[in-house]
Parts: C-alpha cells; structure tokens; sequence
C-alpha cells in the first residue's frame, strides 16, 4: 500500500451493486435536539409527541414519546450509503412502525440490496438503473422498531452500460396486512388522558370523506433534515450534482410535510402505524410550497383490549408548486394506515 496514494471517498454507482450486499450506518441515539428540529421543520401537531405529560400518563413510560415520522426519517437516512449518487427515490413498500419510539432509544439500520434493474437505453440519456433495498432497524433492545423497501434510481458510471441487470421489481416488498397493522397498535396504553381533546375523531368520520387542507407550507431547511438523519445523497447538498440544477430535497421531507398538514385535519391521530405504499411521482426542490388533500377509505373500530380507539387507512396526495406564473404538479401518492381516537 502507498500512503501517498489519493483515496477517493464516493458513493457506489449502480455497476457496483450486487443481491446480497449487506451494509449499516452509525447508530443514532434520540434526544429532545431531534425532536425540536424535526418541529421546527415540519410543525407538526400530533399531539403526544408534543406532550410528554400526558405522553407519560398514555404510555406509562417515563420516557418522552419520540414522533413516529422521526424515527422513520432517522432510518431511511441510515440506509442512504448505496444510494450517495441517487438521481429519485422512486416508492417505498411495506413500512410497518413495529415498537413505539422513546427518547433515549437507539435506532440501528441494517441495509440490504434484494433487486437490481438497469433501465432502458435512451437517446441522448446516461445508463441508470433501479435498486431494490430492505431496511430492517432495531432498538438497543435488539427489537425490531422497522422493516421496509424502497427503490432508488442511481445512474451507471460508463454512461453506455448494458450491465444484464434485469430483475422483476414490482414483486419486490411484503404487503402491509391487517394482521401486521394491528400488531403495530402499543398494547398497555390507555386512552383515558386523552377524553378532553376536542376536534375531529374517527367516529366523525365516513368511508370516501376527502379532505383538501388550504394552508401551503415552503420547503426550508432541506439539507439540515438531511444531515440529521445521516442521509449521505448528493444531490441533496450539492446543487451540481441534481439533474435539475438545484438541490433535489429529501423525498422524506415532502412526506413528512405532508403528514403535518393532514394533522391539522385530524388533531386526534396517536401515532402513524403503517405505509401501504408511498410513491414519489415529481422531484421538490427547497423553495417549493406544498399543499396537502387525503381521503378516507377505512375505519377500523378497535376493542379496549386492541389497543382502544380506531385504525384509519388513508390515501393521501401532495402537490408541489414553484415559480411566478405559478405550475402546481402531484409530488406524491402515499396510502397509509394511522391510529386515532
């Protein structure tokens, strides 16, 4: 070994991927600076997370009760290591919050590539190709907090690549099911603090309900989110390195917008349980303002000894809109199943 030699420090290229690589990040260790500048980011209003008194007399844990889409946001960045030169994030599948998070718990991410598919070649374009990644991230206690796909978009380094790649992709991720969703509900928590909040709850609530939420939020501090969770994308920091010629913001980010404003709608969701799928239709760009509208599609009463309250699945899509003669285009398409009184 030459100690003169120049070692690059790069992201892998799609040609370097294989089925079976394994890789991890650094563990994270949440505390109350996560959980203020994920606020300050996103301000949102689900209710525990900001409320560690009642949080304590619901769960029975002394700990504060971290945001879910915290914790989700800390995982996806602790995945980023494959995907350092990502040109979009196309979906995530299969997203299951298996164990509440608390202040002070550990998140550890585990990263394997499952599927590999070069896209087809087009003029006057660079090879790409898609991986398929599963993340699974577990608590200091060894327990399973997360388990979930997604499908970045990375381009190949010889520009004319025809790697062979060609797996079926679509097949890739294990379905959310209602037993997986109901098992996702904490046991032991009760619901009994929770009786004086006013506002919409699930039985105020029928199947096909849409709801369009008016108040837009502007993208900011993109790249901050990016640096707390780890996230390693390029194209998140560095402007050049985006197909657009601006930064490309954190797909996480749209969606956790998104879920801000839904909150507004529904003040009384306790936590978010579950992503069906969440697909990514149009890059967001820091500066963007985002507006909001889901619908309702189940209601699911559960008994006392299920947990209490109710399961609402919803479909959700995000909208993006940028520049003077202002363009609005659908960012993003996310069904996903959520807890609430």
């Amino acid at each position: 070994m030459n100690p003169t030699e120049l070692i690059d420090i790069s992201g892998p290229w799609f040609e370097d991927l294989y089925p079976g690589l394994e890789f991890d990040a650094p563990a994270i260790t949440l505390n109350a600076g996560h959980g203020a500048l994920h606020q300050a980011l996103f301000g949102d209003r689900l209710r525990l997370p900001l409320d560690a008194a009642t949080a304590a007399r619901v769960t029975g844990a002394e700990q504060p009760l971290c945001h879910p889409l915290l914790a989700i946001n800390i995982a996806i960045g602790q995945s980023t290591w494959a995907s350092q030169r990502v040109k979009g994030n196309l979906f995530y599948r299969g997203l299951a919050l298996q164990q509440p998070v608390f202040t002070g718990d550990t998140l550890h991410t585990r990263t394997r590539v499952v599927g590999l598919r070069q896209n087809g070649p087009q003029a006057g374009r660079a090879a790409t190709g898609i991986v398929a990644l599963e993340m699974t991230t577990t608590n200091q206690c060894g327990a399973t907090v997360l388990h979930f796909w997604r499908c970045p978009m990375l381009p190949c380094r010889d520009p004319e690549a025809r790697t062979g790649h060609a797996d079926e992709l679509d097949a890739i991720g294990r379905a959310v099911d209602a037993t997986v969703i109901c098992q996702a509900v904490p046991r032991g928590w009760t619901l009994e603090p929770t009786a004086a909040w006013s506002g919409r709850r699930a039985a105020d609530l029928v199947v096909g309900q849409r709801f369009r939420i008016e108040a837009r939020d502007t993208i900011t501090a993109a790249p901050e989110l990016v640096r707390l969770s780890l996230n390693m994308a390029m194209a998140h920091t560095d402007s050049k390195l985006s197909h657009l010629g601006e930064r490309l913001v954190y797909g996480g980010h749209t969606i956790f917008m998104g879920f801000a404003q839904i909150t507004r709608a529904l003040p009384n969701l306790l936590s978010m349980l579950a992503w069906e799928s969440c697909d990514h239709l149009a890059p967001v760009i820091e500066g963007d303002r985002l507006r909001s509208e889901f619908t309702v599609t189940d209601i699911v009463p559960l008994s006392t000894a299920e947990g209490g309250g109710a399961l609402l699945r919803l479909e959700a899509d995000c909208y993006a809109a940028r520049g003077q003669a202002e363009q609005e285009t659908r960012v993003l398409d996310w069904k996903f199943w959520t807890w609430s009184l």
